[in-house]
């Protein structure tokens, strides 16, 4: 049984209780249905070291192998969907470095159980990217990194393009919060300024799945 508390000074500072596995299951299976969609995006703002989003990866994992598991592209494309669609806060670093490696790990078991002597380093390095990417050293409340020059939090959107190419767009944490507010709104007015749509804070090139990791 994993600990839900690592100590009373952590609880103390940082509220932090971790979430028992049965019970991170029973509140998705509440979206059991949002969780086995590999595209659809989660965001934890206080993630831990990653209950919920490892529970997360792991449905929509067996989804992706159960589709795509006789094609090792096809996994490998659908995988890093996949992940790519999973993001997370934590105010500390450790748990932050655990979430990302625990992640990892239940990629690497899936992904060496279906192809093991097949497995690719560059699926592994991009994936690797991802969650570098996708989990974030932050406080969710000021909306800053936390590290030695706080910086607005930025997420980036992964967007299949023409089968292996994802399309990437950074958003700043503080825009995506405007717009689920404004999301409820009508898609279109007769007020213009009604009309919200998020505006990235950069774009990047097409780029193929596997090659991520090397764009910067």
């Amino acid at each position: 049984m994993q600990k839900q508390v690592v100590s009373k000074k952590r609880v103390a500072d940082h509220g932090e209780v971790y979430t028992d596995k049965r019970e991170v299951n029973a509140m998705l299976d509440l979206v059991k249905q949002e969780t086995e969609r590999i595209e659809s995006r989660f965001l934890e703002p206080a993630c831990g070291t990653g209950n919920f989003l490892s529970e997360i990866l792991k449905r929509k994992l067996r989804v992706v192998e159960l589709r795509y598991r006789k094609n090792q592209l096809e996994y490998e494309r659908y995988a890093a969907l996949a992940v790519s669609s999973i993001y997370g806060i934590d105010i500390l670093e450790d748990n932050v470095i655990e979430c990302r490696k625990r992640l990892l790990e239940i990629f690497q078991l899936a992904y060496s159980h279906l192809y093991k002597n097949d497995v690719k380093e560059t699926c592994l390095k991009s994936i690797q990217y991802l969650l570098r990417k996708n989990i974030i050293w932050g406080d969710a409340l000021t909306l800053q990194t936390m590290n030695d020059k706080p910086q607005p939090i930025v997420f980036s959107e992964w967007s299949p393009v023409n089968g292996s190419m994802l399309k990437r767009k950074d958003f700043t944490f503080l825009e995506l919060l405007a717009h689920a507010h404004h999301k409820e709104l009508p898609l279109f007015s007769d007020l213009g300024e009604d009309v919200f749509l998020p505006t990235p804070v950069k774009e990047y090139p097409l780029v193929h799945f596997l090659m991520i990791a090397d764009v910067e």
